[in-house]
């Protein structure tokens, strides 16, 4: 491991060992307005949701090499009011270019050719093209530093959401594949949401937990963490009726017989066998084949 003191390091340097490491970080596309009206839209990877009731999000402008406010923070703080925009994959280069250093009073809807859509409750317009919108007002802003870099954690309550009906599932929830959001890593690169990039994990129960998994499973060449993860999830093991029954079925027999003609070490086959089932998050047949060579 190397160990960086933050303090040891000029503040431009640490900055890209955090942006590189804590990602993908979700991007507030913010459209805000100033006192006289004009139009400001710039995204921040440095957002989040931080609450629900009520519903909370939080962005956080920086202040620019300069040690100034940015445009976003200097009409938050006159006006107090925001659509957080969410960006998918079709408007990344777009967005992108909307981040470039413009004067204060340019419109960059118009310069990175995105549409004006009058929000319903707030001043600021919305972007059209956004699969999602959230108008908000805001309730604290607190600094976190004066210099280069400092952060303003902005906490914005959300009045009303905006949601394109193409994102939606026949369950009426947000499908991950059609949203398809971005994220923000180090340096020039971003991660899209979507095709291999996106997986499931199960909410788990209390179940019997990584502690009382058996040393060998915890020491496994094979097995990795997740798979660990997975098997202390179960509630409780198998019954040894249930293994011995097991380990009799015809396809156990047949690969504990291939092991012995083939010199294979069994534990080592079962290790990989519960491997694969536990790809298919097939838990308790995973528990089974390890429990036939293996102690509770």
């Amino acid at each position: 491991m190397k160990t960086i003191a933050a303090n040891s390091l000029p503040q431009l340097e640490f900055y890209r060992y955090l942006i590189g490491a804590v990602g993908p970080r979700p991007i507030a596309f913010a459209s805000t307005i100033s006192l006289e009206g004009h139009v400001n839209l710039s995204p921040y990877s440095f957002f989040n949701v931080v609450g629900s009731n009520p519903p909370m999000l939080m962005l956080s402008p920086n202040l620019n090499r300069n040690g100034h406010k940015k445009h976003t923070l200097l009409n938050l703080e006159e006006t107090g009011e925001v659509v957080i925009n969410i960006v998918n994959y079709n408007m990344v280069e777009q967005m992108s270019l909307s981040s470039a250093e413009y004067d204060r009073h340019v419109n960059e809807f118009q310069k990175a050719g995105f549409t004006e859509v009058p929000s319903s409750q707030v001043r600021p317009p919305r972007v059209a093209e956004a699969p999602a919108a959230f108008e908000c007002v805001v309730r604290q802003i607190i600094p976190t530093g004066a210099n280069p870099g400092a952060g303003t954690l902005v906490l914005a309550e959300v009045l009303v959401g905006h949601f394109r009906d193409d994102i939606f599932t026949d369950k009426g929830l947000i499908d991950p594949r059609r949203i398809d959001l971005i994220g923000r890593m180090g340096a020039d690169w971003y991660v899209r949401a979507n095709g291999e990039a996106l997986f499931e994990v199960a909410r788990p129960k209390a179940g019997i937990g990584y502690d009382a998994l058996p040393a060998p499973l915890r020491n496994s060449n094979i097995l990795t963490g997740n798979d660990l993860g997975k098997l202390a999830s179960l509630e409780a093991l198998p019954a040894d009726d249930e293994v011995r029954a097991y380990g009799e079925t015809p396809a156990l027999q047949e690969l504990a017989s291939e092991a012995r003609t083939g010199c294979q070490y069994l534990p080592d086959v079962m290790h990989h066998r519960a491997h694969q089932l536990l790809a298919g998050n097939n838990v308790r047949e995973a528990w089974l084949s390890l429990l036939l060579v293996t102690t509770k």
